[in-house]
């Protein structure tokens, strides 16, 4: 009997213990239940807040992009409008440069207002009518830049801007030549009719050309070495005098050409 009785009370124990751990099991299991149902929620939500993240990133980059692009639309519009400003500063000050030299350029070659005026006052019959013959002998002359080649450097360079800048006189200069008369001869009359307004103009010039010539002459002595043999003084007098008599009239002889041109039988006009 009391074997009995300890079996019957060790299996009312046992399934005690049984109901006890199911009853443990079952709560632990609904613990894990609710825990992993909060898991779930939690790994829910932050997926949900990480779509959430990505799509306002993915629109703030948009954003940045569109406004980055059109920052960067205006600064290039910015730069070609500085560009193009200082081109065009540039042009200007290139043209006004251009412009300062040419008024110099007219200046200097005697194309002033005056002479304008009086040219424009020329006529076909001016020249026509004028008493000076053609010079047939130098009359074929070759042309440059519709200029003589006759004429010295200052009135090449007048003849030059005249016909540019006066019209009038280039439309005379093609009724007249070579038709009524030869290139040679329509610039001598030109020059003999304006002398009285370029006739400064030239001798300044040629007084400018014979200073720098000089200047140069004394430059180029200064710098060569001196290669005088020492002689007596007597002797050194002597040889001196002649030397110095001979350039003068090397010097007179030069300026004169260059003054009068090569053809000195020319006429005088």
């Amino acid at each position: 009997m009391d074997l009995w009785q300890k079996a019957r009370t060790f299996a009312e124990e046992a399934a005690r213990r049984s109901q006890e751990l199911t009853k443990e099991a079952a709560k632990r299991s609904s613990e894990i239940t609710v825990g992993s149902s909060k898991l779930s929620d939690i790994v829910s939500e932050a997926s949900k807040r990480s779509k959430e993240i990505a799509a306002e990133a993915s629109k703030r980059s948009k954003e940045f992009a569109t406004e980055a692009s059109k920052r960067a639309d205006q600064i290039r519009l910015e730069a070609a409008k500085r560009a193009d400003a200082i081109k065009s500063l540039a042009e200007n000050i290139s043209l006004s440069e251009t412009m300062r030299k040419e008024e110099e350029d007219l200046e200097r070659f005697g194309v002033t207002e005056e002479l304008r005026e009086f040219v424009q006052q020329i006529t076909l019959s001016t020249f026509r009518d004028f008493p000076l013959q053609d010079d047939s002998e130098v009359s074929d002359i070759p042309t440059e830049s519709n200029v003589r080649k006759d004429l010295n450097e200052w009135q090449v360079k007048h003849a030059s801007l005249v016909l540019s800048t006066v019209k009038e006189i280039s439309k005379l200069r093609y009724e007249l030549c070579p038709r009524i008369m030869k290139e040679r001869k329509f610039w001598r009359i030109y020059f003999i009719l304006v002398n009285s307004h370029v006739e400064p103009y030239e001798k300044r010039h040629m007084e400018n050309v014979k200073l720098k010539s000089l200047e140069q002459g004394n430059d180029a002595g200064a710098k060569e070495p001196s290669t005088v043999e020492i002689n007596p003084k007597s002797e050194a007098k002597d040889s001196n005098q002649p030397s110095k008599a001979s350039m003068s009239s090397a010097t007179e002889q030069d300026l004169d050409v260059f003054l009068l041109g090569e053809d000195s039988d020319d006429d005088p006009g």
